[in-house]
């Protein structure tokens, strides 16, 4: 299992649409994650300085292949339809990420 932490910014504007649209995720968005491979995924908000922190693990065996499966999926296209432009990725993110991935430097089970 692979623990993933990411970061990206939330336009001030759009928190209250993008608290709404995860108030209640799609079932199939979630059925999504599962097949996927992702479990405990989890985001928290950072105010005032409007950052999303997401957690996630992964328990697959291919990663890239996992989530090219679901970047293709046209449901999940229409989520980040939704999703998308409520975010503010960070200037900082490396070329092809959106969310910011973070280094994991601390775990304690």
């Amino acid at each position: 299992m692979q623990r993933m932490g990411m970061v990206i910014g939330v336009k001030p504007d759009m928190l209250d649409t993008y608290k709404r649209l995860h108030a209640a995720v799609w079932p199939e968005i979630l059925a999504l994650l599962a097949d996927c491979n992702i479990a405990n995924y989890t985001i928290f908000l950072r105010e005032p300085e409007n950052l999303l922190f997401g957690y996630y693990e992964y328990h697959g065996t291919d990663y890239e292949a996992d989530m090219a499966k679901m970047a293709a999926n046209p449901k999940n296209q229409e989520w980040w339809s939704f999703c998308i432009p409520c975010q503010a990725p960070l200037a900082t993110r490396k070329d092809g990420e959106w969310w910011a991935m973070m280094e994991p430097v601390f775990h304690m089970d």
